[in-house]
């Protein structure tokens, strides 16, 4: 099966594999290892496993805040961090920012088994290596559903319908979970339901920003729909919130991560009811649209570009270990994630992500100025999520924000 391209620089694809590697006892390594990256459980496997060569000190700091520190972290000569796990997102500003090398010679020398689809290649250049593949899609509680004679929502407005049945029915006030902090979470969830109403973040061959338009708004207005059922704190709930709100049983229904499914209901605590209705389906579309109101993503490893060779050789070195094949021997580790890995074969939880690559989902854009246009969207949408301006106003905010960052770098006259 495959997925489709990931990037518009590199195409990630779910291929079964028969290469091996080494199964990584015994890695040695000869310089210090510094790894910055996301939080969530198969980047604590990466870590952990690269944490497992000896040698040398291999250090993590695996963050939520990950992609505020690690541009700052990676310019310093030498950098603090000699590897940045990213995703299709994360690593356009470590490419502006010039802060990772090309990995060729490292992948020639220390790469034998990787497939061709966990090389993300960027003018020519292998920059990162892929290790996973990941989407949002619908997470939902089966038996709640089953109480109001509904069948899993398919599309935005079905969820609704959903999610009004649940409340008229006294079964749960706020069941709609959504990761809707301020900032980068929010920003998400609007170029998700932006993208499923057909939307174009930027005027075609050009970086001149195209979301005060129609699809801008009604992005907006089904998003404050889908708020009136959430939490009434739901502009603080990232991920981890909102996975919190299912677990304690106070949710149904959220679009959620993929890498975040997989291990919903394995925490400790979680009510039975809640472990036994855990189910998952893939992304929804919106608007009567055929495109998944979603993205499709891949999430990889960096090397420094200020750090000794010695230390770029002992990081791709440890990475590797962090990747190994023999993981996908643990069932606890093959449920993390949507592996690139070899050796990777898919199990239940992964059937969101398959379904999202299955029915088209579009890549997260992977363009120079699309952080620019991330980070103006989280810091202005907010205002409107709290009734203080109209959608209009608040996306020609977004535009004027985007485009004062964009002429700075140089992106717009």
């Amino acid at each position: 099966m495959f997925l489709r391209t990931l990037t518009t620089a590199g195409a990630v694809t779910l291929l079964a594999s028969t290469t091996v590697l080494a199964d990584g006892h015994g890695c040695t390594i000869g310089a210090r290892v510094s790894i910055v990256g996301n939080e969530f459980p198969a980047i604590q496997t990466v870590g952990a496993g690269a944490q497992e060569c000896s040698g040398a000190e291999v250090s993590t700091n695996l963050t939520a805040d990950h992609q505020e520190i690690n541009v700052p972290g990676m310019q310093g000569n030498p950098a603090e961090y000699t590897s940045a796990i990213i995703a299709n997102s994360s690593i356009v500003a470590l490419m502006n920012a010039d802060v990772i090398r090309p990995l060729g010679d490292l992948v020639e020398a220390h790469g034998e088994g990787l497939n061709r689809n966990q090389l993300i290649t960027i003018g020519g250049e292998v920059m990162a290596v892929a290790f996973m593949a990941n989407a949002q899609h619908l997470v939902y509680r089966a038996d709640v559903l089953e109480q109001v004679g509904l069948e899993p929502p398919t599309t935005y407005e079905e969820m609704l319908a959903a999610a009004e049945a649940i409340r008229a029915a006294g079964i749960m006030e706020y069941p709609v979970g959504g990761a809707y902090a301020a900032g980068w979470n929010l920003a998400q969830e609007f170029n998700n339901m932006f993208l499923g109403f057909g939307g174009q973040h930027f005027e075609p061959g050009s970086a001149a920003p195209n979301v005060n338009s129609e699809a801008g708004v009604q992005a907006l207005e089904m998003m404050l729909a889908l708020s009136e059922y959430m939490n009434p704190d739901f502009l603080t709930h990232d991920s981890n919130a909102t996975n919190a709100e299912f677990r304690a049983g106070n949710v149904a229904l959220m679009n959620m991560w993929g890498s975040r499914a997989a291990t919903l209901v394995t925490a400790d605590g979680v009510p039975q009811e809640v472990v036994d209705g855990f189910a998952i389906a893939g992304p929804m579309t919106v608007g009567g649209g055929d495109i998944p109101a979603s993205t499709l993503w891949w999430d990889g490893w960096t090397v420094a570009s200020n750090i000794s060779d010695e230390e770029a050789e002992a990081t791709f070195i440890a990475m590797m270990n962090g990747i190994r094949p023999a993981l996908m021997e643990d069932e606890e580790v093959r449920t993390q994630a949507v592996w690139l890995i070899p050796g990777y074969e898919p199990t239940p939880a992964a059937v969101g992500v398959f379904a999202a690559a299955e029915m088209g989902t579009v890549p997260y854009p992977m363009l120079p100025f699309m952080g620019l246009m991330h980070t103006a969207l989280g810091a202005e949408l907010s205002d409107f999520m709290q009734g203080n301006e109209s959608a209009e106003q608040a996306l020609a905010d977004v535009e004027a924000a985007y485009i004062a960052a964009a002429q700075e770098q140089g992106y717009l006259q």
